[in-house]
């Protein structure tokens, strides 16, 4: 993680995510949260990014279920990939503060776009005199 992405840091702390293969194990990850995505690495001290998942590629948190222990959150990616999610019951708000930094960051692409659609049209000449042209 670069220096500048240290310096946004919406959550850091543990979860634990279900592996993929057959017996489905619950691993400790510790997870750093940016405006731009969760990293989740192997130990505490953050030498090796086992996983990034961008929030670009994230369409929602979904399946939050709340149990004595436990509170277990499904990311579903933009390729219907479901990444299950589990976190101690006192730290509950990891699937919140997820799904706030996804509309965020839903946010700044659109207005993004329409910025760019905006910066776009001002800057081809004869674009206003057309549209007003086929107005009735």
């Amino acid at each position: 993680m670069s220096a500048a992405e240290m310096g946004h840091v919406l959550k850091e702390g543990e979860l634990e995510k279900r592996t993929d293969n057959l017996l489905q194990f619950w691993k400790k990850k510790t997870c750093v949260l940016t405006p731009d995505s969760l990293n989740m690495y192997a130990d505490t001290q953050r030498r090796s990014k086992s996983k990034e998942l961008k929030l670009e590629s994230i369409k929602k948190v979904d399946c939050v279920e709340r149990t004595g222990k436990f509170v277990y959150f499904t990311i579903v990616t933009t390729d219907n990939k479901e990444v299950d999610f589990r976190c101690p019951w006192e730290d509950k708000c990891w699937n919140a503060v997820i799904t706030m930094a996804l509309i965020d960051y839903q946010n700044r692409q659109a207005i993004q776009g329409f910025k760019t659609r905006q910066d776009n049209e001002s800057a081809s000449p004869g674009q206003e005199e057309r549209r007003m042209a086929r107005a009735p």
